[in-house]
Parts: C-alpha cells; structure tokens; sequence
C-alpha cells in the first residue's frame, strides 16, 4: 500500500516538474503509476490532494533528515537561517513543482485545508526543533520542556512569512536567495520583538 502511495505520489512529482500544475492530471497520474483510475479516486479526491499528499511526504523526510543532522548555528537566529537555508532550497530546486505545490494548498478545498494546516504545524515544530538545534520536532526539548511563548509565536509567525515569501518567488519578485535572506531578517526582527515576559494585551 505504501508503496503504491509513494508511486503515485512520485509520478505526480514529476508531472507537475515537467509541465506545472494543469500537467497533472488524475488520469495521466494513475496511467504513469500503474493503477487503476478508480483506486487513485480512493485515495486522493483532486490533484490538489495529490499534491498536498507530496509535500506532506517531503516534510516527513525532512524530519528524519533532521532528526539525525540537526540546524547548525551558533544562535537560534542562525540555526533558523540554516533551516529556512535547507528547506526553501530543496523545494525550489524543483521549481515548476514548487509553483504546482504553492497554488494546491493556496485552493480552499476542505480535505486540502485539512492537510495545509497539518503542514504548517509540522512546519512550526521544525522551527521550533531548528531554533534549540536539536532533532526533535516535538514541542519539547531533551529536558521535556515546552516551548515558550516566544518560540511559539516566532516558529508560527515565521511559517507565515515563508509561505509569503514563496509566493513572492512564485512570482518571479524575488530569488531563493532573496527569499532565504528575508527569513534570515524577519527572523531578526521577531527575535528583537517578542517578549516571553510581556503579558499578552487583551481586546
């Protein structure tokens, strides 16, 4: 079963480097793959859910990746740049797929909102792990600690910004370089501007 996902998950990958998002189509995906039409309708409603499914599956290897090497730095700040550094270059470096990817989770169909958040969140534990430099994506250190307020709201705004700024690379406003440099920055500026003592203002 797994290995079927992965197949039809790779072919959808590779469609969408070849040509974008309108090349992959549901029935050219289960042709290339070997399975039946009506099998792949079981598992992947859309192509947007196919294309979720795919960057779902490389944030799961990046975990692992980084669970054995974790983000290097001599500071949080740099250890997010080396993580944003890692992580927008391997995306990108499949630019068509890259932009295919950007417009599926940026459709509003229910079941790809399920799996946009999911992504975000696994995201946010990846910064988070980043900025401890540890391999854990676990909201917890060696010690079991949460995180603190200000990893949290850093990790989420940061997720945030990335996504705005592969949009604005989507766009052909700025480069991948461009783009790692602005996370590098924000990340600067949120470090300076949250504080884990400062109550939150009510409304």
């Amino acid at each position: 079963m797994k290995a079927r996902r992965d197949k039809i998950l790779d072919v959808a990958v590779a469609l969408a480097e070849e040509g974008g998002f309108d090349n992959v189509r549901q029935r050219d995906v289960a042709a290339r793959a070997g399975v039946a039409l009506g099998t792949l309708y079981k598992s992947f409603r859309s192509k947007e859910d196919i294309l979720t499914a795919a960057l779902d599956r490389e944030a799961e290897m990046l975990e692992r990746r980084m669970e054995a090497k974790p983000a290097v730095g001599a500071n949080r700040i740099e250890r997010v740049g080396t993580f944003f550094n890692i992580i927008t270059r391997g995306l990108c470096r499949k630019p068509k797929y890259a932009r295919a990817v950007l417009r599926a989770m940026a459709s509003g169909e229910p079941e790809v909102a399920l799996k946009v958040a999911a992504y975000q969140e696994r995201i946010t534990g990846l910064i988070i792990a980043a900025m401890r430099g540890v391999g854990r994506l676990a909201y917890s250190d060696a010690k079991g600690s949460p995180p603190s307020k200000k990893e949290a709201q850093m990790a989420f705004a940061l997720q945030q910004f990335w996504f705005a700024a592969l949009v604005g690379w989507s766009a052909g406003l700025v480069s991948v370089n461009e783009a790692i440099d602005q996370m590098r920055r924000i990340a600067i500026v949120l470090d300076r501007g949250i504080d884990d003592d400062k109550p939150e203002k009510s409304r």
